[in-house]
């Protein structure tokens, strides 16, 4: 599960449960991406004046601690996601974004695990059943590779409580 910390910071953030109706999970594109390079890119590049797209961000181990789950600002101020074309989607879906190219790698064990432990948090928290995880390449109105060939989409959302 996730540790007392974290548990203790997510607890202490006001959500609205009703409002959030799916948890949409993505890779990154790269392993060598963190939480601020993909928010001065969300900023400057997509012109996102709330920053950094997603939610939560589960870091790799190469910039970003190995399994360590960053709380993102959109998610401490409940704010719309920007992860989604869809912007209707995006007042509905969490994001969850894993660190690295998953069409080249596999994401490691410790990501999939805080994936997990998150994931089952988040579905008590906002009382969401497993039918509401998706990958992104699952809902997005736009083809998309997300969150790559070799995310085991299968076995992840097989250990979902």
């Amino acid at each position: 599960g996730i540790s007392a910390t974290l548990k203790k910071k997510l607890d202490g953030i006001s959500v609205k449960p009703e409002r959030w109706k799916r948890i949409v999970i993505h890779h990154s594109g790269t392993s060598l991406d963190t939480v601020a390079s993909m928010d001065r890119y969300h900023r400057n590049e997509r012109h996102m004046e709330n920053g950094l797209a997603y939610h939560f961000v589960i870091g790799n181990g190469v910039r970003t601690k190995d399994g360590e789950i960053y709380i993102g600002p959109r998610w401490k101020k409940q704010l719309d996601g920007g992860h989604l074309h869809s912007v209707l989607q995006n007042r509905t879906s969490i994001g969850i974004c894993l660190v690295g190219d998953f069409n080249k790698r596999p994401p490691s064990a410790a990501q999939l695990e805080a994936a997990r432990a998150l994931v089952a948090y988040l579905m008590g928290r906002c009382d969401l059943s497993k039918h509401s995880v998706v990958t992104h390449r699952q809902i997005n109105d736009r083809p998309t590779q997300c969150p790559g060939s070799k995310f085991p989409t299968k076995s992840f959302l097989a250990t979902l409580p």
